[in-house]
């Protein structure tokens, strides 16, 4: 660590969040290699060592010998503070070197609230905040992850965007921009070439044309640009690269165990999930894999517990003996084995007796909808019997906490729908008293999560109407009072920042000086209640005659050109019209492993997909 930071430590709260130095990071000689790499969390330390992301391309870039790869984090007040007043740059964790001097400047696009934090981070680095600004080769910004499925509120500011699975595309840009750092090549050489990297955008290289209603009219490449950016696809998740061992934090992190992902994709098809379409073909890993990745993990780390990752773990085809043999070692290593992101349609009698070998953890499902009907219409494929026979099953275990999560604000909901929440809560709560089989001397608790529904791109709802504010709230007024018994706790969302999210998540290029104007005005950590300044976000739509409504609560026809149409991340059009359709007929569409409903992501993986039937 350089002494101009470390003299900055006893002034903040949590310096262990900028120090360095933990077990597994990684360092290297700087003069020894050709390519220096920032992996940039828009967000604290805390959440961004969480990012599964982060963790494999880290390792993955510090594989090569030829680079080297180091994290930086969105520092908090306290630390901001001193920087700028000390006048010390962003750094990277593991040198303690200024990152304005790095090869590639690479954000994760995880939420739609940390786009702000971006722009701080460059600022703070010592970096214009827009790429037209930034003239010289050096340092690339780039950026990935699921918000990167629309780029186009960050395309003043990010060079290029990686689309799709990351751990192919990085080393063909990497591999790329040396050679053009040997032959001194400009920026736009370099950009140019890379756009011709499946799964590069370089928005540069597009004119866009807006009609008079402020719709889109054209996105026009520039030169031999490609018209359509294909997303990158892994193919094969037991070859491809996953670290063998996780940097360890100093400090508490918001997930901190050892992470194993165990299939890419969803069978499911719930209309209102952007993960489960644009994270598409299916793509399992074997269980022989997984057990020997997550061993090693917790060898290496030290990590007494490891949750398996995906989008909906029991739905792995081969769950059952991948359990089998993972608590072989985990009982003997007292590992607790985490299996988040459940469904109630399927958590069987042997899921539950081979959770109960291990130390137990909160059980958490996601009936999204309190009414069937609704369900119906978002494509759940999950009843209320379901839900309360799987409490029965948990209870009988001897669990006595459980979390729900659900929706407010969906299409085609009532209030009808909102209470049926509450209701569903209820039963839940009964069904625990009149179970004999459950643990004695204990009460139940019953969590309600209700997030507000954020119509995203890539799914059958990404043409539907927001919920205003006051719809939302008036919703979530409601909900608290349907609910009777002290057993059920309920948190949700405030709807201002659902608002802005929802705004981000459709928007189009004409946002990015929206978002400039509420930096330079005081807005970061907008995800963080604290620190949320609507009043700034209001102001800046007002600057520019912009209006959120325009952008978040207007229902758009089939045949508008949508932001991100340019972009192909493997899921048809059509297919989507066909869901939203029958989402608002109520009609449910089988799962992937009952009916393949031709959603088209196959044929960017030469026509696999391990839920095809």
């Amino acid at each position: 660590m350089k002494y101009e930071v470390e003299r900055l430590l006893k002034y903040v709260q949590k310096p262990g969040r900028y120090t360095g130095g933990e077990l597994n990071s990684i360092i290297k000689d700087k003069d020894k290699v050709d390519i220096r790499y920032a992996f940039c969390f828009p967000d604290t330390y805390e959440i961004g060592m969480s990012h599964l992301g982060m963790k494999i391309l880290y390792g993955l870039i510090n594989a090569r010998d030829d680079a080297w790869c180091e994290r930086v984090f969105a520092p908090v007040d306290d630390m901001e503070e001193q920087m700028r007043k000390n006048n010390v740059r962003l750094f990277g964790l593991e040198s303690g070197d200024y990152i304005k001097d790095f090869d590639f400047i690479g954000f994760t696009l995880q939420y739609e609230l940390s786009y702000t934090n971006i722009l701080n981070m460059l600022d703070l680095a010592g970096l214009p905040v827009k790429a037209c600004d930034r003239k010289e080769l050096s340092p690339i910004i780039v950026a990935g992850g699921p918000c990167a499925c629309n780029p186009e509120p960050l395309t003043d500011f990010v060079d290029m965007f990686s689309l799709g699975d990351g751990e192919e595309v990085t080393n063909e840009i990497l591999d790329l921009y040396k050679e053009h750092k040997k032959k001194g090549s400009t920026k736009e050489e370099f950009l140019k070439e890379a756009s011709k990297i499946k799964g590069v955008y370089v928005p540069s290289l597009y004119d866009v044309e807006y009609n008079e209603d402020g719709t889109l009219k054209a996105f026009l490449p520039k030169g031999d640009a490609p018209e359509k950016i294909v997303k990158r696809v892994v193919e094969d998740l037991d070859t491809c690269y996953y670290p063998d061992k996780f940097v360890v934090p100093f400090i508490d992190i918001v997930q901190d165990r050892a992470v194993e992902e165990i299939f890419r994709g969803c069978i499911r098809g719930c209309r209102f999930c952007q993960a489960g379409f644009i994270y598409r073909p299916i793509r399992e890993k074997s269980p022989d894999v997984v057990n020997r990745q997550a061993k090693s993990l917790c060898d290496t780390s030290g990590y007494d517990e490891v949750s398996l990752c995906s989008l909906s773990t029991s739905d792995h085809s081969e769950i059952q003996p991948l359990l089998s043999d993972m608590i072989d070692w985990a009982t003997k290593d007292k590992i607790n084995v985490s299996l988040p992101s459940l469904r109630v349609d399927n958590f069987s009698d042997e899921l539950m007796e081979k959770l109960q070998l291990v130390r137990r953890s909160g059980l958490t499902f996601a009936p999204e909808a309190g009414t069937q009907r609704l369900r119906d219409a978002i494509n759940k494929n999950v009843t209320e019997q379901e839900v309360i026979n799987t409490a029965h099953k948990a209870f009988s275990g001897g669990w006595t906490s459980i979390k729900l999560y659900f929706m407010i604000g969906l299409p085609t909901e009532t209030l009808e729908d909102v209470a049926g929440i509450a209701e569903l809560g209820q039963k839940v709560v009964d069904e625990f008293y009149r179970n004999p089989e459950r643990q004695k001397g204990r009460g139940v608790t019953v969590s309600i999560s209700a997030s507000s529904f954020v119509p995203k791109p890539f799914t059958p709802f990404q043409w539907e109407a927001q919920d205003t504010m006051d719809m939302l709230e008036e919703k979530q007024k409601h909900l608290l009072s349907s609910i009777h018994t002290k057993k059920i706790n309920l948190s949700y969302h405030a709807t201002p920042t659902s608002l802005l999210e929802g705004v981000f998540a459709r928007g189009d290029r004409r946002l990015g000086k929206v978002i400039e104007y509420a930096w330079r005005n005081g807005c970061k950590f907008d995800s963080w209640d604290d620190h949320f300044n609507f009043e700034v976000w209001q102001k800046a739509f007002d600057e520019f005659s912009l209006d959120m409504d325009f952008y978040a609560n207007r229902k758009r026809e089939f045949d508008e050109l949508l932001p991100w149409d340019h972009l192909d991340y493997g899921i048809s059009k059509k297919f989507l019209e066909r869901e939203n359709i029958k989402a608002h007929n109520a009609q449910t569409t089988d799962h992937c492993r009952i009916k393949c409903n031709a959603c088209g992501a196959n044929k960017i993986n030469g026509g696999k997909c391990d839920a095809m039937c």
